[in-house]
Protein backbone atom coordinates (compact mmCIF):
# COMPACT_ATOMS: atom_id res chain seq x y z
CA UNK A 1 0.00 0.00 0.00
CA UNK A 2 1.81 3.10 -1.25
CA UNK A 3 -0.26 5.31 1.05
CA UNK A 4 1.09 3.65 4.17
CA UNK A 5 4.51 4.22 5.80
CA UNK A 6 5.76 0.77 4.78
CA UNK A 7 4.68 1.53 1.24
CA UNK A 8 6.88 4.59 1.19
CA UNK A 9 9.78 2.89 2.94
CA UNK A 10 9.83 -0.46 1.16
CA UNK A 11 8.31 0.44 -2.22
CA UNK A 12 9.79 3.87 -2.90
CA UNK A 13 12.67 5.08 -0.71
CA UNK A 14 14.45 1.80 -0.01
CA UNK A 15 14.59 0.54 -3.59
CA UNK A 16 15.54 3.98 -4.97
CA UNK A 17 18.39 4.38 -2.50
CA UNK A 18 19.69 0.90 -3.35
CA UNK A 19 19.33 0.98 -7.13
CA UNK A 20 16.58 -1.66 -7.10
CA UNK A 21 13.46 -1.96 -9.20
CA UNK A 22 10.00 -1.96 -7.64
CA UNK A 23 7.09 -3.85 -9.16
CA UNK A 24 3.65 -2.72 -7.95
CA UNK A 25 0.18 -3.72 -9.01
CA UNK A 26 -3.28 -2.49 -8.19
CA UNK A 27 -6.09 -4.91 -7.46
CA UNK A 28 -6.58 -8.09 -5.49
CA UNK A 29 -4.28 -11.12 -5.38
CA UNK A 30 -7.28 -13.31 -6.27
CA UNK A 31 -8.23 -11.82 -9.65
CA UNK A 32 -8.44 -13.38 -12.16
CA UNK A 33 -7.50 -16.34 -9.94
CA UNK A 34 -5.42 -17.23 -6.88
CA UNK A 35 -2.30 -17.53 -9.05
CA UNK A 36 -2.05 -13.78 -9.69
CA UNK A 37 0.90 -13.18 -7.35
CA UNK A 38 2.82 -16.20 -8.58
CA UNK A 39 2.23 -15.40 -12.26
CA UNK A 40 3.77 -11.97 -11.68
CA UNK A 41 6.74 -13.47 -9.83
CA UNK A 42 7.38 -15.87 -12.71
CA UNK A 43 6.88 -13.37 -15.56
CA UNK A 44 8.92 -10.57 -14.00
CA UNK A 45 11.52 -12.70 -12.18
CA UNK A 46 10.69 -10.98 -8.89
CA UNK A 47 13.29 -11.80 -6.25
CA UNK A 48 11.87 -10.06 -3.17
CA UNK A 49 8.18 -10.53 -2.46
CA UNK A 50 6.57 -8.43 0.28
CA UNK A 51 2.92 -8.65 1.33
CA UNK A 52 0.57 -8.71 4.32
CA UNK A 53 -0.46 -11.82 6.27
CA UNK A 54 -4.07 -11.11 5.29
CA UNK A 55 -3.11 -11.52 1.61
CA UNK A 56 -1.11 -14.66 2.43
CA UNK A 57 -4.13 -16.19 4.16
CA UNK A 58 -6.38 -15.21 1.25
CA UNK A 59 -4.29 -17.11 -1.30
CA UNK A 60 -3.53 -19.92 1.16
CA UNK A 61 -7.24 -20.84 1.18
CA UNK A 62 -6.82 -22.03 -2.41
CA UNK A 63 -4.04 -24.46 -1.52
CA UNK A 64 -0.74 -25.06 -3.23
CA UNK A 65 -2.14 -25.75 -6.74
CA UNK A 66 -2.01 -22.09 -7.74
CA UNK A 67 1.55 -21.76 -6.44
CA UNK A 68 3.08 -24.96 -7.78
CA UNK A 69 2.25 -24.32 -11.43
CA UNK A 70 4.60 -21.30 -11.51
CA UNK A 71 8.39 -21.07 -11.47
CA UNK A 72 9.24 -19.12 -8.32
CA UNK A 73 12.95 -19.88 -8.40
CA UNK A 74 13.77 -16.17 -8.74
CA UNK A 75 12.57 -15.55 -5.16
CA UNK A 76 15.35 -14.82 -2.66
CA UNK A 77 13.40 -13.18 0.19
CA UNK A 78 9.78 -13.32 1.32
CA UNK A 79 8.46 -10.45 3.42
CA UNK A 80 5.52 -9.98 5.74
CA UNK A 81 4.15 -6.66 7.05
CA UNK A 82 1.11 -4.98 8.55
CA UNK A 83 0.02 -7.40 11.26
CA UNK A 84 1.42 -10.37 13.15
CA UNK A 85 1.70 -13.43 10.93
CA UNK A 86 0.05 -16.51 12.41
CA UNK A 87 2.05 -19.78 12.48
CA UNK A 88 -0.11 -21.54 9.87
CA UNK A 89 0.30 -18.71 7.34
CA UNK A 90 4.04 -18.47 8.08
CA UNK A 91 4.57 -22.19 7.47
CA UNK A 92 2.50 -22.15 4.26
CA UNK A 93 4.41 -19.09 2.99
CA UNK A 94 7.75 -20.68 3.85
CA UNK A 95 7.03 -24.27 2.79
CA UNK A 96 4.78 -23.79 -0.25
CA UNK A 97 5.82 -20.42 -1.69
CA UNK A 98 9.45 -20.50 -0.55
CA UNK A 99 9.80 -24.29 -1.00
CA UNK A 100 11.43 -24.39 2.45
CA UNK A 101 14.48 -22.52 1.11
CA UNK A 102 13.54 -18.83 1.03
CA UNK A 103 13.83 -16.85 4.28
CA UNK A 104 10.90 -14.81 5.55
CA UNK A 105 11.54 -11.33 6.91
CA UNK A 106 8.63 -10.40 9.16
CA UNK A 107 8.99 -6.65 9.55
CA UNK A 108 8.02 -5.14 12.86
CA UNK A 109 5.96 -1.95 13.01
CA UNK A 110 3.45 -0.45 15.42
CA UNK A 111 0.63 -2.84 14.47
CA UNK A 112 2.80 -5.78 15.51
CA UNK A 113 3.65 -4.32 18.94
CA UNK A 114 0.07 -4.47 20.19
Amino acid sequence: DIGWITGHTYIVYGPLSNGATTFMFESTPLYPDAGRYWDMVERHKINQFYTAPTAIRAVQKYGSEFVNKYDLSSLRVLGSVGEPINPEAWHWYHDVVGKGKVPIVDTFWQTETG
